[in-house]
């Protein structure tokens, strides 16, 4: 029996990694939410224009179409 055989052999584990700022998530998380947010404002934009210019006019011309085929 040798004298290595006696110890026990050491535990070499790597110690936790250094912690670093995570730059490119920030950098999307940032770029998601510009883009949420444009998204968001854009289809409120369209939603409205929808509403209040299209909208009546399709109606109009439907009303119209009922009159013309009632007489």
């Amino acid at each position: 029996m040798s004298a290595v055989e006696g110890k026990p052999a050491p535990v070499l584990s790597p110690g936790p990694p250094p912690q670093r700022p995570r730059y490119l998530r920030m950098i999307l998380l940032a770029m998601f939410a510009q883009y949420t947010i444009v998204s968001i404002v854009v289809g409120l934009s369209v939603a409205g224009t929808l509403r209040f210019f299209v909208t009546p006019q399709i109606v109009a011309k439907f009303e119209a179409l009922n009159e013309a085929l009632k007489h």
